[in-house]
């Protein structure tokens, strides 16, 4: 059987889902929509050149109108949302109306809030809805999921992630694989998660730690950061007593970014500058100018991920750890970035064009077993590397 996609923005990780799609989602036709007609013809011949197909269509729209996105997306069998997380409800209520399974790769926990409380109206419309599937959160709760279904009982989770440039630069050592805006964000505000069984939150940029991952990354930091536990809180309250996320970076970014973070250069609320006679957000402030200090779209990329579990397996103490390291693809193009972004994601949305997800509005962690999901990303040449270690001997 074939199927009908929709891509709603054509940046990268649209552009890199949509790939996906063409190569293993059984696609008829995959719809490449953008309010910029210049980026969607741009990513549907990239993605058409690197399959030898013609799937990929480019679709000029206009995302906020209900009537424009009702009409398109009513001829599909699955949606991917990968524009920002802000238009996701207003894309939910349309996937409604228009009959059509949606997935998006969120990044906002009290937006997928407001999506769930639609569920009953995508019960009654016959169609399923999955929420934050792109790499943090995603993958990594994914991949949680999979190290508790290999225990008994699951004690801890911890997730650890980071996208990272290939080769490190001063001052901050880090390259922008998303929106400043989009980084700022996960630096701001208050992480939930879960400590001594109960749901918590915690300040972002805290909990500094060390850890060091396989060559040629090796030692590196993480702290708090916001969104990367998504939905899981609540959904593991009372069957995990410790589930948390923190944000992986090179030795020093931690502290040359805290020093900005203390001093309320990432605060939105306007300032008056009296001797300029102007008003301006620090965050505005500091965007434009540390942005150049991290944007080298030129140097290849890495992901690391590690998903750390703590349980019981046949009554013995139990470790299992998990590691994704994963490169710029010098074939296809595609960063480190957007294969574990976009590709995540596409494996969601062609479940849902095949009908293999429940109907209604489906946290990620309740949707896809973490199994199945493991045998995609191996299709799909993201290696896994798994350690199970009795620790009850120690």
């Amino acid at each position: 059987m074939k199927y009908t996609y929709a891509v709603l923005g054509t940046g990268q990780q649209g552009t890199a889902a949509a790939y996906d799609m063409a190569l293993f989602g059984e696609a008829s036709q995959i719809l490449l929509l953008d309010k910029d007609k210049a980026q969607a013809e741009r990513a549907a011949q990239k993605v058409n050149d690197l399959t030898g197909k013609n799937t990929a269509l480019p679709r000029q729209i206009d995302v906020s109108s209900l009537k424009e996105l009702i009409r398109v997306l009513s001829d599909c069998n699955s949606a991917l949302s990968a524009v920002p997380y802000y238009f996701n409800p207003f894309i939910t209520q349309a996937a409604i109306q228009a009959k059509v399974n949606l997935c998006d790769l969120g990044g906002n926990t009290s937006i997928v809030f407001q999506q769930h409380e639609l569920n009953a109206e995508a019960r009654q419309a016959g169609i399923s809805i999955v929420p934050d599937c792109g790499l943090a959160p995603g993958m990594g709760n994914t991949l949680a999921v999979y190290a508790m279904e290999k225990m008994d009982v699951c004690h801890e989770i911890k997730i650890r992630c980071g996208g990272l440039p290939q080769n490190p630069k001063p001052p901050f050592y880090y390259k922008l694989v998303f929106s400043m805006e989009g980084l700022i964000n996960e630096y701001s505000g208050k992480a939930t998660v879960l400590r001594k069984g109960k749901i918590t939150e915690i300040p972002a940029f805290s909990e500094l730690e060390t850890l060091e991952f396989a060559a040629p990354v090796g030692k590196c930091e993480a702290f708090v950061t916001t969104g990367g536990t998504s939905t899981c809180p609540w959904t593991f309250e009372g069957r995990v007593q410790n589930y948390d996320y923190k944000t992986v970076r090179y030795p020093g970014h931690y502290e040359k970014m805290k020093l900005f973070f203390d001093l309320g250069f990432f605060n939105s609320e306007e300032i008056k500058i009296e001797e300029a006679g102007i008003k301006i957000s620090p965050r505005a402030v500091f965007s434009r100018l540390a942005a150049p200090a991290m944007n080298f779209p030129e140097d290849p990329d890495l992901i690391v991920l590690r998903v750390t579990a703590k349980g019981e397996k046949n009554q013995k103490l139990t470790e299992i750890k998990l590691d994704i390291l994963d490169f710029q693809d010098s074939k296809t193009g595609f960063t480190a970035m957007e294969r574990t972004t976009g590709f995540p994601a596409s494996i969601v949305a062609i479940m849902l064009a095949k009908g293999e997800i429940e109907k209604g509005v489906i946290p990620l962690e309740k949707a896809i077993p973490g199994s199945l999901f493991i045998k995609e990303l191996a299709k799909r040449e993201i290696i896994l590397k798994e350690v199970a270690q009795d620790l009850s001997a120690q």
